[in-house]
């Protein structure tokens, strides 16, 4: 067969992958970026499924609209109002998880030879969603507190890309936050610049200890101009079920309308049936509570997981712990003559039972081989504890 040549730009995941590997009994993994589902609030959601079941049926299991369920939209314009974010029903649409989201973008903005700017590292399925549409991606550098902004308006007018993508808090896979002032200044540069930059925000409700900043939506009413040039994706796959596959597109009204007509063309609609049982969960007061669970029960999990780090790994890793989120992003130094090749390290934790990404495939270019992913979501204290000790026999 002859395939479209925009096939040849993408690969399959490194992450899927490996999950092929993991068939192994006893295996302790930390490579997925999945939620834990023992802490999905099965009961609240059954509750709203029996009720958009019994309460008028007919409308939640027939087609819907492009734009998203109504009761839905109005849900999330609060939803977002709670977060200090202005935004109408009207001025969102719903998506089948904020993938399609970005999906829906790239459609949109992205010609063959466009130029991208995302992070170094980021997500890699925005990577491979973007190249899929020809464009050329360049990656800016990170440090703790995020994006370097000062490299990344470099970056913006040598190279006048199509659009900026950005996962400001809590990245992925960085585990960063971007600092309050430089969340400012990126919305001032896309103002002065005319330049789109995409929010991704998955990962916002996850904090432990305190909130992070506003996001750059939240922030955009006080920045002149900015709201124009900004996009916004949210999602409840980390806040709620990923089964569920909601997300949602906040946008100018041009890209909005350009994206509801693309997505009319791939799905027609997200899930009425899904939609209608979110929107009523929204109604049931449920949702911080079950937050407050999860943020505690991953701020445990991520303590234990750099304490265990350092304990069992001691100089052979570098890492900054994150306030929130679901991943460790960590950097092997290579002390006392061990390797510094996470590639290498991950087959031989693979041979100790024990699993992770290496850093590699986050980048769109140059790679640093000695970095990592490890996710503390899904596995519990014992078993973070049983895989670092798993790790340094690996070393």
């Amino acid at each position: 067969m002859q395939f479209a040549d925009r096939l040849k730009n993408v690969e399959t995941s490194a992450i899927r992958e490996l999950f092929k590997l993991l068939g192994k009994p006893g295996i302790i993994s930390f490579a997925g970026g999945f939620p834990d589902p023992a802490l999905f609030d099965a009961e609240g959601i059954k509750e709203s499924s029996n009720a958009v079941l019994t309460n008028n049926p007919g409308p939640v299991l027939q087609y819907g609209a492009t734009e998203g369920y109504q009761p839905l939209r109005e849900g999330l314009s609060t939803f977002m109002a709670q977060k200090g974010a202005t935004v109408t029903p009207d001025g969102l649409i719903v998506t089948t998880g904020s993938q399609q989201a970005l999906d829906l973008i790239g459609k949109c903005m992205i010609s063959p030879g466009d130029k991208v700017i995302v992070e170094a590292p980021t997500f890699l399925a925005t990577i491979q969603c973007f190249r899929l549409y020809g464009a050329e991606i360049i990656g800016a550098p990170i440090d703790a507190d995020g994006v370097d902004v000062d490299q990344l308006e470099k970056l913006i007018l040598e190279h006048k890309p199509k659009l900026v993508y950005l996962i400001p808090t809590f990245g992925n896979p960085s585990g960063a936050t971007l600092s309050l002032a430089r969340r400012k200044r990126i919305l001032e540069i896309a103002a002065r610049t005319k330049t789109l930059v995409v929010e991704d925000d998955p990962y916002g409700e996850l904090y432990f200890d305190k909130p992070p900043p506003p996001s750059l939506l939240a922030l955009s009413d006080d920045i002149p101009g900015s709201r124009d040039w900004l996009a916004h994706c949210g999602s409840f796959s980390k806040i709620l079920s990923p089964g569920l596959r909601l997300g949602w597109m906040i946008a100018p009204p041009a890209l909005l309308a350009n994206a509801t007509m693309c997505k009319q063309f791939s799905d027609a609609h997200t899930s009425n049936l899904t939609q209608a049982i979110a929107a009523h969960y929204l109604t049931l007061n449920r949702l911080d509570g079950a937050l407050t669970v999860v943020r505690r029960t991953y701020a445990e999990r991520a303590r234990v997981m750099a304490a265990s780090l350092r304990r069992e790994l001691g100089s052979a890793i570098e890492f900054n712990a994150p306030q929130g989120g679901m991943f460790f992003w960590a950097k092997l130094t290579g002390t006392d003559g061990r390797g510094s090749n996470a590639n290498d390290f991950a087959k031989r934790a693979i041979e100790q039972g024990v699993a992770f990404v290496p850093g590699a495939p986050f980048f769109a270019h140059d790679p640093d081989l000695s970095t990592l992913r490890l996710s503390f979501a899904t596995a519990g204290v014992e078993k973070i504890e049983e895989g670092m000790a798993r790790l340094r026999l690996a070393l």
